[in-house]
């Protein structure tokens, strides 16, 4: 599903105009973006976690020379789901 997508369904679900929850879904992601930049953790009870994860340097290898190369520490999000998240994918094949 795309953000479109996801728009789509939620202005039709709720009889809303799709600017209004555009808006909405954007802001959302703004605020959760703006959180993890913060270094703040954002839970959604049901849902999921997401936070940043800091990634130490390491030394890494160039893989067209095999040259040995020295990689920076790095902050990157990452999610983690809720169990009732998992337990919904998990009944479904």
């Amino acid at each position: 599903m795309t953000k479109t997508e996801l728009i789509q369904l939620l202005a039709e679900r709720h009889s809303v105009r799709k600017s209004a929850i555009k808006l909405l879904i954007e802001d959302t992601f703004d605020l959760i973006s703006e959180s993890l930049v913060k270094g703040e953790s954002v839970r959604i009870v049901g849902f999921g976690a997401f936070e940043v994860r800091r990634r130490i340097a390491r030394e890494g290898r160039n893989p067209r020379t095999g040259e040995k190369i020295r990689l920076k520490a790095t902050r990157t999000p990452s999610f983690l789901p809720g169990n009732a998240l998992k337990k919904a994918v998990k009944g479904k094949k």
